[in-house]
């Protein structure tokens, strides 16, 4: 068995055009989703028609929530123009997406089992530093979750950690903004399953990033064009 995990496209057509071309080739028999599908000032509408008629398992992640059940003028800038830009069959496709869900022995998340806001493998501090939490902490947030493989994305850094219990918590980073990275490119992940056992390899994609930042600049979002074209940038100030 071979998963295709993405997360975190942000309304990023470009980078997901590259990533889903790069996955064709790697010949997966499912590809995953764990929401931030279209909240995006760069291309929602084409990223949910990229998406369309796919068979994608696809959850939803925080920005997904609050597009489709906060009040417009309730939105943080970027939700609302996303919102804008979608038509009423995608509107109503984004409000119908699972919190979880569970595809063979491979349970998803967006952010943790009971949250999709909360920090699982990451914890965020100051500018561009991260850490991850100790065991105690990342196991408490797995509590209950009795499958193999747990998939997680939000903070759009590629982790993989196993628990003492042989647990693995997965996260694929993102496909369609990169911060603190250090470079621009998608990432997403590909899990093989051989003789029972689960393994993860990352994948770095290269994709047209010029483009989407002139996309977001176009669009009224001038602060998305370092994290776009450089990957160096913190998320501080992107979505509000």
């Amino acid at each position: 068995m071979r998963l295709a995990v993405i997360s975190d496209i942000h309304g990023n057509s470009f980078a997901l055009e590259a990533v889903l071309a790069d996955i064709a080739r790697q010949a997966p028999d499912q590809i995953v989703n764990l929401g931030d599908v279209l909240a995006s000032p760069i291309a929602p509408r084409e990223t949910a028609e990229l998406l369309s008629g796919r068979n994608i398992v696809t959850i939803r992640g925080n920005h997904d929530r609050w597009m489709t059940t906060l009040r417009v003028e309730a939105q943080a800038p970027v939700d609302r123009f996303a919102t804008a830009q979608l038509t009423d069959a995608q509107h109503d496709w984004l409000a119908t997406l699972p919190a979880t869900a569970v595809v063979e022995d491979v349970y998803l998340c967006h952010a943790t089992p009971t949250s999709d806001e909360a920090m699982w493998l990451d914890t965020l501090w100051d500018g561009r530093t991260t850490t991850l939490p100790d065991e105690d902490e990342v196991t408490r947030k797995a509590d209950g979750i009795v499958y193999p493989v747990i998939l997680c994305g939000h903070t759009h850094i590629p982790r993989a950690v196993r628990l003492h219990d042989g647990r693995q918590v997965i996260n694929p980073g993102s496909v369609g903004l990169q911060t603190m990275h250090g470079s621009p490119d998608a990432r997403y992940a590909i899990l093989d399953r051989r003789d029972g056992r689960w393994s993860a390899s990352f994948r770095t994609v290269a994709y047209d990033t010029e483009a989407a930042a002139r996309a977001a600049e176009a669009n009224g979002f001038p602060q998305w064009r370092e994290a776009l074209i450089g990957g160096w940038a913190t998320p501080v100030g992107l979505f509000g």
